[in-house]
């Protein structure tokens, strides 16, 4: 596993990790916070062991400079990357989703709340040219990507091949698909795949492929963006698995 020494800040974020029992080895609380807030804040990390330290709002501001910390901020003790052969056991079948070079962190973070929320195996993101879950990214998932399983890997492309190896089929986002995404076969054992913001799948990403699919664009824009493309891809492929167990 790899290990972060991450700062976690916003409220649901906080909230959530707190929640999901992650290692924490303070929680800070600007003075002044909601009452209500600070009441279900304190209660949790009560429950959890954690001590909370409150400061002025200043204190925050400096250790998360710029950020929306909301008066609220925890010191992780370590978040882990789990190994991609930890998503094939997750879920039957697995729904697994795989993000080539996404660089928005919020981008990536409003990714990661659509997969936990649709109860994805997991997801997986690349070591280079992409981003990374940092606070930033788990404050855009309101704390989603605490609950959820996240595999950092060296070559997508590779990692591509040991899913189909495993009996995943491999199916792309990509505007010249053959498939409306409504019309393919979402079902089975499944990698969904979604390109980065400037370059898409990429032409090796793309030939890992079992097949491409293409969600219909009306308009004069020429693509959607990558976290709404993964939304409706990833629903699309609960709705079909809600009918075939009904």
């Amino acid at each position: 596993m790899v290990f972060l020494k991450d700062v976690i800040f916003g409220r649901h974020a906080v909230r959530e990790a707190l929640r999901a029992g992650q290692p924490l080895n303070k929680i800070i609380l600007a003075c002044g916070i909601t009452p209500p807030v600070r009441r279900e804040l304190v209660a949790l990390a009560r429950r959890r062991g954690v001590p909370v330290q409150e400061v002025a709002r200043a204190r925050l501001d400096a250790l998360v400079p710029g950020a929306k910390h909301q008066g609220v901020l925890a010191l992780a003790a370590g978040q882990a990357y789990v190994e991609v052969e930890d998503l094939l056991a997750a879920g039957d079948p697995p729904l697994i989703l795989v993000l080539n070079e996404i660089q928005d962190p919020h981008n990536l973070g409003a990714i990661l709340r659509t997969a936990e929320a649709a109860g994805c195996a997991g997801v997986v993101i690349p070591a280079r040219r992409a981003a990374g879950i940092t606070p930033a990214v788990v404050k855009a998932s309101a704390g989603a990507a605490i609950h959820l399983r996240v595999a950092r890997v060296a070559n997508i492309a590779y990692t591509l091949r040991y899913f189909k190896e495993n009996g995943l089929w491999v199916v792309g986002a990509d505007p010249e698909g053959e498939e409306l995404y409504w019309e393919a076969d979402l079902q089975g054992p499944l990698a969904l795949v979604i390109g980065g913001e400037d370059r898409g799948l990429g032409r090796v990403v793309r030939g890992e492929c079992d097949y491409l699919v293409r969600l219909p664009m009306f308009g004069r824009v020429g693509s959607l963006n990558a976290s709404v493309a993964a939304a409706l891809l990833v629903y699309e492929a609960v709705r079909q698995r809600s009918g075939r167990k009904a």
